[in-house]
């Protein structure tokens, strides 16, 4: 049953296989086309692979993976090589607005214009950012890419040897007659397990609708066919004849192979049990993830400063649940033609406003030196005042005497008071005489 689903591409696959013209392949570099190693080969031999046939590929980002899945023979498509993303940008959650330094997720397509073997990051190709359910959205941003040289703001970054074995695989698969492959950047591998962790995330409804085209791959094993409608992604739709997908208009009347819809509700039903007993299970608390559109602008914001050369907080900013803003205390500026001419500017800026203070301090030196001078001029003319007030008084004043007695005088006094006292000492031995003799 899913043989014939796999066969029936212009139901359930976006990957369309026609003939390679000179112009899509001529811009491939020498330095882009090394070989896959010899292991790679055999495992594809092994598998029902040939070196051309179709590929696509899967991000996940909690997990850190980024996976190659490739056609067999008999049209599904199986695993052929997983590598640990070197770094990727921002927090789980999608892309919301340029600057916010989001990896995006969602579902992508790569044609051969988009791969570049001369890029700055060794080499790359371009996700095609912003899709058709971005741009619907208002989602906007630019150069998104997967590349080399360990290093992101807002890209999905690989080793140098890495970037080369995958490029390898886009590379060959177009030279097979593949016209455009098929990115799938999922947040986390979408289990029932990992949905329960994030069941209360503000992207939770974003993640709900991704699942469903996961969903269709783990099911079909065939990339799904994506199309856009009332702003929201379906999956493996056919639109009913004359009718089409308009990314903002009204979903058109859609059928799906019996086939399908029945082993999708089956997995459903299997997904639904594990997610309800998950909810009961200790499980690891979820990862950061950006709290929407507005964390982004905030972001985004900052990246604009950062951008001109300002010197802003080292890491973005983070907006916390409560609604504060949480910054990180280091602070820095990039090191970009940009940044070197603020960082002259603060200079010549900060070298005014020293020597705006420097006058300022001079004159308020100068005005004290001055008042100092007039307070010691007037305190001396009061002293020299004082002084001579002083001086007048000491003049003016009377000048005290005191009378001593002459010592010829004070003598015969001496004399008379000694001999009064004589006398009375003879007048009471006299009278003290008499009595005892009755005289």
């Amino acid at each position: 049953m899913f043989a014939k689903l796999a066969r029936t591409g212009v139901l359930i696959s976006s990957i369309v296989v026609a003939g390679c013209n000179d112009s899509s392949m001529k811009d491939f570099a020498p330095e882009a086309n090394k070989p896959l190693p010899d292991k790679i080969l055999a495992d594809m031999k092994a598998k029902g692979m040939i070196r051309t046939s179709s590929v696509m590929a899967r991000i996940f980002k909690e997990e850190g993976k980024l996976e190659i899945w490739k056609a067999k023979t008999n049209g599904r498509y199986d695993m052929v090589a997983s590598y640990d993303i070197c770094k990727w940008s921002g927090k789980l959650g999608p892309k919301y607005t340029e600057g916010d330094r989001q990896a995006p997720e969602g579902f992508y397509t790569v044609r051969p214009a988009q791969m570049n073997p001369r890029s700055n990051y060794h080499l790359s190709f371009n996700i095609g950012f912003p899709n058709a359910y971005d741009k619907a959205n208002g989602r906007t941003g630019q150069n998104l890419m997967v590349h080399g040289a360990c290093s992101s703001s807002g890209c999905y970054s690989m080793t140098d040897a890495q970037i080369e074995q995958i490029y390898a695989f886009g590379r060959d698969a177009f030279q097979g007659g593949q016209t455009e492959f098929q990115v799938e950047a999922f947040p986390f591998r979408m289990t029932a397990a990992n949905m329960a962790r994030y069941r209360n995330d503000p992207n939770y409804e974003f993640w709900k609708m991704l699942k469903v085209g996961y969903d269709n791959f783990e099911v079909t094993k065939v990339p799904p066919k994506v199309d856009v409608c009332e702003k929201r992604y379906v999956f493996n739709q056919v639109a009913a004849d004359g009718q089409t997908f308009d990314p903002t208009g009204p979903c058109p009347a859609t059928t799906q192979p019996d086939s399908l819809k029945s082993a999708y509700n089956a997995y459903q039903s299997t997904y639904d049990a594990a997610f309800n007993s998950a909810l009961k299970a200790s499980v690891p608390p979820p990862k950061p993830t950006i709290a929407g559109v507005k964390e982004a602008s905030i972001v985004s914001d900052w990246s604009k400063r950062r951008a001109r050369g300002e010197r802003v907080p080292i890491d973005p900013p983070s907006l916390n649940s409560n609604g504060t803003v949480t910054e990180t205390a280091r602070m820095g500026r990039i090191d970009s033609p940009a940044g070197r001419k603020m960082a002259a500017l603060d200079a010549e800026n900060a070298a005014k406003k020293k020597a705006e203070e420097q006058r300022l301090a001079a004159i308020e030196a100068a005005k004290q030196a001055k008042e100092a001078a007039k307070a010691q001029a007037l305190a001396e003319k009061e002293a020299a005042k004082a002084e001579k007030e002083a001086a007048k008084a000491a003049k003016e004043a009377p000048v005290a005497t005191a009378t001593i007695a002459a010592p010829a005088e004070a003598a015969p006094a001496a004399e008379t008071q000694a001999a009064n006292a004589d006398e009375s000492r003879v007048t009471k031995l006299k009278n003290k005489l008499l009595g005892m003799f009755g005289g």
